[in-house]
């Protein structure tokens, strides 16, 4: 099958690339590069150096024999992405291609309106190219649990069945994002399920939670080929930012009381839950919604999971609560359906198993997160 991975030189992106590639899968990968960008207008950096995207795909095909095509170019350039579509002809689109930080929305102005016309924009160029050329292409676009917000009722997976007044119907799950990052990717739902219901389109949201992890089987093979670890303000996560913190001796820094909640999962069940969703279609005129993560823990629990860790490592490791920057509530009722991808075969990985090896047992370049400036945010958009 060919699978277009936009947003292929991204976190998620290019880990699913070399997977499904590795599976046999006719891969291109198609980007921007804009995040490298970002990176530099921010003064921020992943812990572990990326390479140039054709030094990555050209080793990948030296080590493999297996190659990947690259576009290079923005999804809101719509004669680029249509041309670019045609000359591939994906059976599947897997997209990645949008700007994903709730805080970097937040910054100011231009990177809210950035963050929106990237992420809508792009998504309704590529729903009408597949509408006009590509109409059998099953699209599984990245959602994220962050839709929803944090309701006092359990999360089902993207539908909810409602009783008022005497009558019964199916709805869309209601959505609270909390940030314009967030709502961007509401707006993308509804967009793409608008899409599938008015022109028989087939697509899967997989409403995502929180990643972590660097290895899986094919970023593992060579240093050329390795992901990403964020643990600035911007594009981190606090699993990721306290990992880094105690490496190099420094607090744990917990925003607020530490009982904000969110589902988690690997890297590896990541790549997996993809390669599932494409096994398995949806049907024409479908929008399937797929609440994608294995584990749901607070800020507290991952601090507390670090220190115990990096205890049992011989680091010394404190935890910090400090006041929350974060417009979000810090105690409040999570409970999120996560039967679809397990009914479908994923085997997931645990945290509590794989924390030393995948996060806190990194090579000795750690020592390259010392700006302790680094790990304190500097603007509003919801911690994860």
């Amino acid at each position: 099958m060919k699978v277009l991975v936009i947003g292929g030189d991204g976190y998620c992106g290019w880990a699913t690339a070399l997977y499904l590639s590795n599976r046999g899968y006719e891969v291109a990968i198609l980007d921007s590069l804009v995040r490298r960008h970002w990176d530099m207008e921010l003064c921020i950096e992943t812990l572990t150096p990326i390479a140039p995207i054709q030094q990555r795909l050209k080793r990948w095909h030296d080590l493999t024999q297996k190659p990947i095509q690259l576009f290079v170019g923005d999804i809101t350039n719509y004669e680029f992405l249509h041309k670019s579509l045609h000359q591939f002809e994906p059976e599947t689109i897997v997209h990645f291609g949008e700007q994903r930080s709730a805080p970097f929305s937040m910054i100011d102005r231009e990177h809210a309106v950035l963050t929106q016309v990237n992420n809508v924009v792009g998504t309704l160029n590529l729903l009408y190219i597949m509408k006009e050329s590509f109409p059998d292409c099953h699209l599984v676009k990245l959602g994220t649990m962050g839709e929803y917000g944090t309701p006092n009722i359990d999360i089902e997976e993207g539908y909810i069945t409602i009783e008022h007044n005497g009558r019964k119907d199916t709805l869309p799950y209601p959505k609270q994002p909390g940030s314009m990052y967030h709502l961007s990717k509401v707006h993308d739902s509804h967009n793409i399920h608008f899409a599938c219901k008015m022109w028989g389109l087939r697509a899967t949201d997989l409403n995502q939670g929180v990643v972590y992890g660097v290895l899986t089987e094919e970023t593992g093979l060579d240093e050329l080929l390795i992901n990403r670890l964020d643990y600035d303000g911007v594009f981190g996560t606090a699993l990721n930012r306290f990992c880094i913190q105690a490496a190099v001796g420094h607090p744990l820094t917990v925003y607020g009381k530490g009982g904000q909640t969110r589902g988690f999962l690997d890297i590896r069940d990541t790549v997996r839950c993809v390669e599932l969703a494409i096994a398995t279609p949806a049907n024409p005129g479908e929008f399937r919604v797929f609440n994608q993560f294995t584990e749901l823990f607070s800020v507290g629990d991952l601090a507390a999971m670090v220190a115990k860790a990096g205890s049992a490592m011989g680091l010394k490791v404190e935890v910090q609560n400090l006041e929350n920057p974060r417009i979000e509530k810090e105690e409040h009722y999570f409970n999120a359906k996560n039967t679809n991808l397990l009914n479908l075969g994923l085997q997931p990985h645990f945290l509590s198993d794989s924390l030393l090896d995948s996060l806190l047992n990194l090579p000795s370049n750690i020592r390259r997160a010392s700006t302790k400036g680094k790990f304190y945010p500097k603007s509003l958009g919801a911690d994860s």
